[in-house]
């Protein structure tokens, strides 16, 4: 069964993700972005969601997880829950 891992940073505003997102492109810290502005407590842990099966997060999440290229910083993606900034740290098949 396919199976990812992923981080992200969950903001309640478009605006506020995709300026955290040309932070990364920029060089900033991912982990340490996720730590100060996420509210999702995943922030505690750098964002990190660990592993996971498709249909395990919401619609909008999972399919960006199952088709994007790996280390690759996507957002803004909304879901029920906000905007996110997510980057898929492994996938398997």
């Amino acid at each position: 069964m396919a199976s990812a891992a992923a981080r992200h940073i969950l903001v309640s505003s478009e605006d506020v993700c995709s300026d955290l997102k040309k932070q990364i492109a920029g060089g900033a810290d991912f982990a340490a972005l996720a730590k100060e502005h996420s509210s999702c407590p995943s922030g505690a842990e750098g964002g990190a969601l660990g592993t996971f099966g498709p249909g395990q997060m919401v619609k909008e999440f999972d399919e960006v997880v199952f088709s994007a290229p790996i280390g690759e910083v996507q957002g803004p993606v909304k879901t029920q829950f906000g905007y996110h900034v997510l980057e898929v740290t492994h996938r398997a098949d």
